[in-house]
């Protein structure tokens, strides 16, 4: 019996909603990993939660039983990066981010600049007060050039959602009346590109797999990669029905998807 998994040879996974929901792992995670390897497929976790670095990632997931190095971790910051050192050379940054991006991205190469910069990164900002929104929307205001890292509007989490950089983009607009003039996380091309590039695939070969169905399984459905959706995370049956945006899979979770491997 054939599937639409057959000429997949590398699956890019979203982490949360997907492969865990927090800090629980979703039953049968490891489980669907294994079965990857062992049909000769490779793998490479794909997030556009830019409030944690890869590293923090590689330790997550070795905590939850699946022991990775960097190279199997690509997250929207680790893109933007990729993208505003292409866009912006010799440029510096203002970011409105945690540590964690802060980090990630002068390691990088970004440079960094909190009081005269270029240009604007925007993320996942878990820090986030109001003299920080301030002044990112000063600089907005001033017309430099705004980048985001993603779109996400929440980010789930085991009692719920929690807002995610969408929230925070709706208040720059609200006040300054301008969107990001790059966004560069699932389903833009900056973050494709990237994992275009890190997975050594042409996009027919690979598969997008995630929860979200704006973020996720557009970015499938926008560069030629097969979009598969799961109902472990954001999007509900009804959600999925009165979309607009069609997966070309549907299953309940990871595990659901050996079978076919």
């Amino acid at each position: 019996m054939t599937s639409k998994l057959d000429p997949v040879r590398c699956f890019l996974l979203d982490m949360d909603g997907t492969f865990y929901l927090g800090d629980k792992l979703l039953d049968g995670s490891l489980d669907f990993i294994d079965a990857v390897v062992k049909s000769g497929r490779d793998y490479l976790f794909l997030t556009n939660n830019s409030s944690k670095s890869a590293d923090y990632y590689v330790q997550k997931l070795g905590r939850m039983g699946l022991k990775v190095d960097k190279s199997k971790v690509l997250t929207s910051g680790q893109a933007t990066a990729m993208a505003v050192l292409r866009e912006f050379p010799g440029k510096s940054a203002f970011v409105l981010g945690n540590a964690f991006l802060m980090e990630e991205l002068s390691g990088l190469g970004v440079a960094i600049d909190q009081q005269n910069p270029d240009f604007v990164i925007v993320g996942y900002d878990t820090s986030l007060d109001y003299a920080k929104m301030t002044a990112v929307c000063d600089f907005v205001r001033q017309g430099l050039p705004y980048v985001a890292t993603h779109p996400d509007f929440n980010c789930p989490t085991e009692t719920g959602f929690a807002p995610d950089i969408g929230a925070i983009m709706a208040f720059i607009e609200a006040s300054t009346g301008r969107k990001p003039d790059l966004i560069v996380g699932k389903p833009y091309g900056g973050i494709v590109e990237a994992a275009l590039a890190r997975a050594g695939r042409q996009a027919g070969e690979l598969a997008m797999v995630g929860d979200r169905l704006y973020t996720d399984v557009e970015t499938g459905l926008r560069h030629g990669i097969l979009a598969v959706l799961v109902m472990s995370g954001e999007t509900t049956p009804e959600m999925l029905e009165q979309s607009q945006t069609v997966p070309d899979a549907v299953y309940g979770r990871l595990a659901d998807m050996i079978q076919e491997l």
